[in-house]
């Protein structure tokens, strides 16, 4: 393993570290996750049994097992690199007024990029 220099640290930084940066607390997502699935599993128990009460019981065995009704899916939002998590603050704090364009858009291109896949 070779040493590496901290510019080069700081562009790996870049680019494999990752924020949550969907609205939510980082902490508050652990439990979040957990409840989206738990709540797409019931949202799919309750629109089964609803279609299950309200047949016959000779459609039951015959029709209702072969179409199911498609389920209702949760996906996960991947963080977003630390680069670009950067990047965005500085440009909404140029429109903000809190700093000039020019600068933003000069921090913006000195930051160091490395493509993802870096070993």
């Amino acid at each position: 393993m070779t040493r590496r220099s901290p510019q080069e640290k700081k562009a790996l930084s870049y680019a494999r570290d990752a924020r949550n940066c969907y609205g939510q607390s980082d902490k508050g997502s652990r439990k979040a996750i957990a409840r989206n699935k738990r709540a797409n599993v019931r949202a799919d128990r309750r629109r089964e049994q609803v279609v299950l009460v309200q047949a016959r019981p000779d459609d039951i065995d015959s029709e209702l097992k072969r179409e199911r009704l498609p389920s209702k899916r949760w996906r996960k939002l991947a963080d977003a690199p630390l680069a670009d998590v950067v990047a965005g603050k500085l440009r909404r704090r140029a429109a903000a007024g809190i700093i000039d364009e020019e600068q933003a858009e000069a921090k913006i291109a000195r930051m160091p990029r490395v493509s993802r896949r870096t070993p």
